[in-house]
């Protein structure tokens, strides 16, 4: 096992910049999901960690020692690709020994490590098939057994459940999960998936346009998102981000929407932090997730409360996904199921503990 750090890593093609000044820890037996929309940069630099791309500038560090300059077969790394790229010629067995063919190693090395990884990948049974007489989770985890036999210091995964369907993906991130608790090997993943990123990492890395937008651990992303972009990226139904102005004094505070300049939606606020009050009656982004909306039989004058029209109910089974009206402003609610009919007139409290506040400019979070 090995700890990696990216520093200060810039990527360019000509004038175009793919990658912007990383800086990226991953610690010994850490499993780090770098996650992001289509061309932010994730599968550049995990090329560039493996060796197969070179960076403009700065460092990748494996265990304490820089590789930057080292060709990628002497990088100590295995990497799962997206493809299964298997030999279709060849059996499971040859398959998962080729590089220990190639390597030069003991026919029972090749043998033990055979045995071992088939043993945990439940391929045992398989080692005779080709891989055509597989199934697509089969290929993939002969895929992955080729890394595991290396032994490597760290592994490398891109995208390698994207072409699975969706039940079989959810059962390889059980089986990924198993094998990163049993073998604690540093693992980084790839994946635009945040459902992937969630339920694998011990910490993501949020990536959009080149850049690392947050690092840290699954819920800290979900509950704290440093910005906008990693409010609205993370979280299926999306994060409510209504646009407004807080106003008041020590008297009381309320958030006023700006989506109806006649109406507009006013949500009392609890006491405010010093921070926030320095944004009194400037234009703000209030926040809050689907699940933080409780419907109330009680209407108050307490702090999250609004009146709101459905519009639109969306019902999952578990849940009733339901997007309200509230003067004029859009705002979604994960309800239990047989909540809401269209045209029905709720009372909704926000979980004001959980709320959060972005500026409008810079798109940070404030608290």
């Amino acid at each position: 096992m090995a700890s990696l750090h990216i520093k200060n890593i810039h990527k360019s093609y000509g004038e175009t910049q793919i990658l912007r000044n990383i800086n990226i820890d991953a610690e010994d037996g850490e499993f780090l999901v770098l996650l992001g929309p289509s061309g932010c940069g994730k599968s550049t630099l995990l090329s560039a960690i493996a060796g197969l791309d070179d960076v403009t500038s700065g460092e990748i560090v494996l265990d304490k020692q820089v590789i930057n300059n080292l060709a990628p077969d002497r990088r100590d790394i295995a990497m799962v690709f997206q493809s299964y790229a298997l030999y279709p010629t060849m059996s499971v067995r040859e398959n998962l020994t080729f590089g220990m063919r190639v390597r030069g190693e003991s026919k029972t090395k090749q043998d033990a490590a055979v045995k071992e990884v088939a043993a945990i990948l439940q391929l045992s049974e398989l080692l005779k098939r080709n891989p055509g007489q597989l199934s697509g989770g089969q290929r993939q985890r002969v895929a992955i057994g080729r890394a595991m036999v290396r032994s490597p210091k760290i592994f490398l995964f891109d995208e390698p459940l994207s072409n699975l369907d969706a039940m079989l993906r959810t059962e390889m991130r059980a089986e990924l999960k198993k094998l990163h608790q049993r073998l604690k090997v540093t693992t980084v993943y790839v994946t635009h998936d945040q459902i992937e990123a969630m339920t694998l990492a011990t910490k993501i890395v949020v990536m959009n346009k080149g850049r690392v937008q947050q690092m840290a651990a699954p819920q800290e992303i979900y509950e704290r998102p440093a910005n906008v972009f990693v409010a609205t990226f993370i979280g299926s139904p999306k994060m409510n981000c209504l646009r407004g102005r807080i106003t008041g004094s020590d008297g009381g505070y309320t958030f006023v929407g700006m989506a109806d300049a006649r109406h507009p939606l006013k949500i009392r606020l609890p006491q405010i932090s010093p921070r926030l009050i320095k944004y009194i009656e400037q234009e703000i982004i209030f926040a809050f997730r689907p699940e933080w909306i409780t419907l109330t039989s009680h209407p108050t004058l307490t702090t999250g409360q609004l009146s709101a029209v459905v519009d639109v109910v969306e019902p999952t089974g578990a849940d009733n996904f339901v997007i309200f009206n509230a003067n004029q402003e859009v705002i979604t609610a994960r309800l239990d199921p047989n909540c809401g009919e269209p045209g029905q007139a709720l009372m909704l409290s926000i979980d004001m503990a959980k709320a959060l506040y972005f500026d409008c400019q810079t798109e940070m979070r404030i608290a």
